[in-house]
This record gives structure tokens, sequence and C-alpha cells, in this order.
């Protein structure tokens, strides 16, 4: 139970006090025969610097040109203080630093002698201000070039997004608004200094070796497994040998959080998740805060933040609702198989309505890809599917040689009728999105039953999905269970609408914030943050035991 607190950075770091100490002072020499409006060197000077950032100087040109930076009065002081303090922070959040170029500025601002110079150490400033607002608000990785199966619409901000709100606002308090103001990107930052620290002093130390240990057994490797679970904040001290209760616990809270069976037994697992190098899961970190970067820009649909939403975080394997940020409902899930045309997509969209009783039409990539070899081989396998031809009648397969076709010229559908054996299960909740992804019940109950479970072919397969279905219903039937039932017993397809849509946001975290405000890690079961942590290593992001 490592518990992550904020740390508040050092009041003034000591470039900020050379800053102010000493290039301050040819500021108000400058200035005192200045005014910035009617300055023609300060202002070709800036606009100069600013040619190729057309909002920023059209911010300047609305201005008169008058400085937000170089300038004597107080709320220019503040901004300065304030910008100096986050581009000398901007590792905290796991930014390069050196990206926005903080000992230029300081060299400029010690080297200005003159109006001209004021006028570049200006833009100079307001693109390096620029350049760590887009990254801390909005991340540094564009995520659809991350990944194809990444459909995160960033709202990207324009300069003057950025410069106006500056000029009108205080500065800490725009500075502080800046980055995500989640609880889970706090903890997350907090989590990212506690980890540095622990990196620092040598990480987590030998490896746990053994394949299983066992409550009752006693040895070398439970006092191991005890230090380990001591180090990660699960265990107080002690000097106990066996594994009791007191360390079975410490080991369920564990799994818990790692998204594991709490069985209280440390099996190959649970090792393997205690094994896992302090470097990587600093590295989820980093990955996590620029996740929720991501979406820090995004509208989330227009829906009010504290409208209900339903949230599938793809590595988690969970489905839940929530309302007002508070879990509500929630049910294990079965995701896309990790294979290239199976794995599900990440993206956000409406929940309309629920179908009952539903139909199964067969998509295309499974009928001609899965399902035509198979009748090739048997013309009668796959007796529960209907075949439908173009006019979309059924038809007899008995009069068909499948052998005659191929992906390409397959001219038929394929169908399933409702029943409990359909492969939707009884119930599927519909967001219509261009992947054609939705929730839906299942007749393969006992997948539910694994840790990691990604098996489908990119929809999300529910544990629960009555209960899931009586949740939903909840907010606009005082009678949310005979509802669905009396839908459900006319035993053909019908519809129930949700009166108030709800968003649905198909997620993949692999830090992620418990109920305590605990992190809590979960395997990178598509790779997909091992691309963004490696296009974050490009963009110049680095984890060493100095940082923080």
């Amino acid at each position: 139970m490592i518990h992550y607190k904020m740390r508040r950075s050092a009041c003034i770091t000591a470039r900020l006090l050379m800053f102010i100490s000493g290039a301050f002072f040819m500021f108000s020499t400058l200035f005192s025969s200045m005014l910035a409006a009617e300055n023609l060197a300060f202002n070709l000077a800036l606009a100069k610097t600013l040619e190729n950032r057309g909002s920023a100087l059209a911010f300047y040109q609305d201005r008169g040109f008058a400085p937000i930076w170089a300038g004597m009065d107080a709320p220019e002081k503040a901004r300065r203080s304030a910008l100096i303090r986050a581009l000398e922070n901007a590792d905290t959040h796991g930014l390069p630093s050196f990206k926005y170029g903080l000992n230029r500025l300081l060299a400029l601002a010690r080297s200005a002698k003159s109006q001209q110079d004021l006028g570049v150490l200006e833009g100079q400033m307001t693109l390096s201000f620029l350049r760590y607002a887009a990254d801390v608000h909005t991340g540094l990785v564009v995520p659809g070039k991350v990944d194809e199966n990444i459909f995160r619409k960033v709202k990207y901000l324009k300069d003057g997004d950025y410069l106006n709100p500056l000029a009108s606002m205080d500065a800490n308090q725009f500075f502080t608004l800046l980055p995500p103001q989640t609880d889970n990107y706090r903890n997350l930052l907090a989590a990212r200094q506690d980890f540095l620290t622990i990196l620092k002093e040598g990480g987590w130390g030998p490896k746990l070796v053994e394949e299983k240990l066992r409550p009752g057994e006693r040895s070398q490797s439970v006092v191991a497994l005890r230090n380990r679970l001591i180090e990660q904040g699960y265990l107080r001290n002690t000097l106990s040998d066996r594994y009791g209760k007191i360390l079975r616990s410490a080991v369920q809270s564990f799994q818990k959080d790692h998204g594991l069976s709490p069985d209280g037994v440390a099996g190959p697992l649970t090792l393997a998740e205690l094994n896992v190098p302090v470097k990587d899961r600093l590295k989820a970190i980093s990955v996590a805060m620029e996740r929720e970067r991501w979406v820090n820009g995004e509208n989330w649909l227009d829906l009010p933040k504290s409208a209900r939403q339903v949230q599938v975080n793809l590595t988690d394997f969970s489905a839940k609702i929530l309302d007002d940020d508070v879990v509500v409902f929630e049910t294990r899930s079965v995701i896309g198989a990790n294979d290239e045309k199976r794995r599900s997509p990440e993206f956000s969209d409406r929940m309309e309505h629920m179908v009952i009783n539903p139909t199964w039409n067969v998509p295309r990539s499974i009928t001609v890809g899965e399902y035509l070899p198979e009748l090739q081989l048997d013309p009668f396998a796959l007796s529960e599917l209907t075949l439908i031809n173009p006019e979309g009648e059924s038809v007899d397969r008995f009069n068909i040689n499948f052998n005659d076709y191929t992906e390409e010229n397959f001219p038929y559908d394929l169908k399933q009728k409702p029943s409990q054996r359909n492969a939707l299960g009884l119930v599927k909740f519909m967001f219509p999105n261009p992947h054609n992804i939705y929730l839906h019940d299942t007749p393969q109950k006992s997948l539910f039953s694994r840790d990691e479970r990604a098996f489908s072919h990119g929809c999300i397969r529910l544990h629960q999905p009555f209960d899931f279905a009586y949740a939903l219903l909840a907010k606009q039937t005082s009678t949310p269970k005979k509802t669905f039932q009396t839908a459900l017993d006319l035993g053909e397809e019908n519809i129930i609408f949700l009166r108030q849509p709800v968003s649905v946001h198909i997620i993949y975290r692999t830090a992620v914030t418990g109920p305590d405000g605990r992190i809590g890690f979960r395997r990178d079961i598509y790779g997909r943050d091992a691309q963004i942590f490696a296009a974050l290593q490009k963009a110049g992001v680095v984890i060493t035991s100095n940082q923080g």
C-alpha cells in the first residue's frame, strides 16, 4: 500500500532567483524609456519571433503588442515567476524539460540590452509557454499515430486559447489549471514521485524466485515475499517468517490492486507482478498521465462531467456504471482477443438503447474469414446459423456448393435467430459507432472465471448483463427488473430506449486508481502502452532516478 501524496515543489528555484535578481534590473532600466505599444523595435522583434505562430501574433496585435511577460507591473512579474516554475518542474509531469528552453530564456534575460532584445525575449517566452501548455494540457503524442485502434478526439487548442485566459487570469491559478484536474491524474503525479524515490534507492531488490508460495509455509522465500510486500506498502514491518493470515491478507490486497483473483496464494501471476521492475511501473504511470492529457481537452460528448457514464477499461476486463464519478455497478467483461483484427478499439460514444432477444447478424469478416472455411469442410456445420441471399431471403444450404466461393465472391450473409444460445445472449447494449462495437450478453459464461479475458472478436461481453440493464433502467423506471423481464418474455427482438443517452468510454489504462486512491497496475495486453512509451521517448521523455 504505497501511499501517494502530492509533494510541493521548492518555493523558488535557484534559477528563478537568478532570473529575478539579475535580469529584472535590466528590465526596469529598459522599460523606463519604453511604451510597448509604441516601441517599433520591440514590436518588430516580437513579430519576427512569432512569425510562424499566426494565432499568437494575432493575440499580440489585438493588444497593441503590450507584453505579458517582459513588463514591470505585478501581473507580468507573476506570469514570469509562474512560467519559470512550471518549466523548471515540467519533469514532474513526465515532460521533457529541455524542450521548453528554460536555460535559453535565462540567458536571453541576462543578456538583454535593448528593446529589440526584450522583443525577442518576450516572443521566446511565449513560444516556450505555448509548447509547455500544449504538452501538459493535451499531451505530447497524437493518439491515432501510435495505434490505429486508438480513436481519441483530442481537443487541441489554438495559441490564443491559451494566451487570452493567461492574460486575464491570476497566473498561478492559470498554470495550476493547465494539467488534467482529475483525482486520477493527481494520484498518478504523486505515485510517480514515490516510484522515482524507490528507483533512486535501488528498486525492489532481488527477484522473488519461487514458483508458488502458500499460506502456512515457513521459509526464506516467505521472508522475501514479506519484505517485498513491506516495500510496496501492503504490510507493516514484521519479523515473522510464517505465511499467516496477515501475510495472506496483504497478498490479497496486492492481487486486488493488480487485477488478479484475490485467493491469497502467491502463485506465478502474483509473483510476476511483484517482480515487475520499478522502471516499468514508471513507464506505465507516464503513459497513464499522457492518456489523461489526451482527454483533458476532450468535451466528453458535451455531457456534464457529473453525468452518468459507462466505463470499460480493457486492461481491467471490467465494465462500470458511474454516477457523479462514483461506481454504482461493476461487472466482469471479456474483450477482443490479442489479434490484429480482433483487438477492441478505444473510443467514446453514446449509448442510446438496448436490444432484447437480439438477432445476430454475423459480421462479414467473420462470415468469410472463419465460417466459410468451416462450411467448405462441412456444409451442415454451424446449423444454428441461417444463410441469407442478397435479396434478404433465407436459403437452403443443401443446394449450395460452398467450395465454389472465396472470401471475395461469397454472396451470402449469416444470421442467428434470438435464443439463449445466440452468440449475443439475450441482450445487447447499443451505442452506434463506426467500429460496430457494442456490449452484450453471452452464453459462454465459463470465460469470466479467468484472470485474463481477451477472447472476443472485438465487442465487449458482460458477465452480468441483466443486472447491468437493471442499473441503466433504474434511472427511468421504478421497476427496472419488471420492465426488462416484460421485454424478455416477448421472445422476439425488441428495443428499450434510454430516455437519457449515456456516455460510453472504452479506455485502456494499465495504471489505475482504486477507491482508496491507491495506484494499482494491469498488464499491457495489447502492447499499446509499450508503443505509446516508445513515442514518448522519441518526444524526449526519459525516466531516471535524478528526476523529481
